[in-house]
């Protein structure tokens, strides 16, 4: 961060001048202290937290591929925003494979309410899934802090879509009357960038899943590049740059499932890892690609 401050002085002559005085603080990884450099040098050591995003359309695995971290022996805190966590695929998955850990992966489920009308679909009352997303990620329901959970723990944020679809029906539930519905996006991607950015920071000293669909934009130039799905179509591309390790799931030949981990012509994938397989099963992906990342 750079810091500048003016300060306005009077000459003898009576005129004014302005003297600048730069105060520099977290530059990169330097620190400037009274001309003082205290210089951080690059180390081999691994990080014990993990912080990635894992892309896909839906019905690629997603969600189900988070059995193989069970099993590992995390303990998952899910927040379930698509509401099919309980339904879905991954309790029978855990019940096959892991049946002694299914008290390892706890979750909560979110979701705005809506009625029919005269108007079409309307908000049940006041949207609140976005602002109890909030409070549970400062406190979760048990009463643990989700910042202080650890290395032994992996917080998934199911979906980063239907995430933003509740930032913004948060954004137009505090403005309902404005004249330009962009104020409602630019409000809503604010807020979902500096959510992803509070999980992504170190302060945030527990492992960070985040799961989103794939949203696919034409780009001038004529090619077509796979995105997080997110508010509007600017912020997905900012996404990525808050994470090391962004993955795939995706469905092959034969219907066949696996996790994606090296750049495609489509999707600019990226991990920071030499010793990671370029596709690796659904069934085993995301552990064999977490137990990776720490050797």
């Amino acid at each position: 961060m750079i810091q500048l401050f003016f300060q306005l002085e009077r000459l003898s002559d009576g005129t004014l001048n302005h003297r600048a005085r730069v105060n520099i603080c977290d530059l990169g990884r330097y620190r400037l202290q009274r001309k003082n450099y205290v210089m951080v040098a690059l180390t081999d050591e691994k990080s014990t937290i993990t912080k990635a995003l894992v892309l896909g359309d839906s019905g690629t695995g997603k969600t189900g591929a988070l059995a193989s971290l069970v099993g590992a022996g995390y303990k998952l805190r899910v927040l379930d925003l698509d509401n099919k966590l309980q339904t879905g695929i991954l309790p029978q998955v855990l019940k096959r494979d892991h049946p002694d850990k299914m008290r390892n992966i706890d979750y909560e489920a979110v979701r705005d309410r809506f009625k029919a009308s005269a108007l079409g679909p309307v908000f049940d009352g006041m949207p609140k899934s976005f602002t109890r997303s909030l409070e549970l990620l400062d406190k979760w329901s048990d009463g643990t802090i989700p910042a202080k959970w650890g290395p032994d723990y992996i917080f998934v944020l199911d979906s980063l879509t239907f995430f933003s679809d509740s930032a913004y029906n948060w954004a137009k539930s505090l403005n309902p009357g404005v004249k330009d519905p962009r104020q409602w996006f630019y409000t809503a991607q604010q807020a979902v960038e500096n959510t992803i950015a509070m999980l992504t920071a170190d302060s945030f000293q527990t492992n960070v899943l985040v799961l989103a669909h794939v949203n696919w934009q034409n780009r001038p130039d004529g090619t077509c590049k796979g995105y997080p799905s997110a508010v509007g179509q600017a912020l997905g591309p900012t996404i990525p740059a808050y994470f090391d390790s962004m993955i795939l799931c995706q469905t092959g030949a034969g219907n066949k499932r696996t996790i994606q981990t090296v750049p495609t012509a489509l999707v600019d994938l990226k991990h920071p890892s030499f010793g990671i397989a370029p596709t690796l099963p659904l069934e085993t992906g995301l552990a064999t690609f977490f137990e990776a990342l720490r050797k």
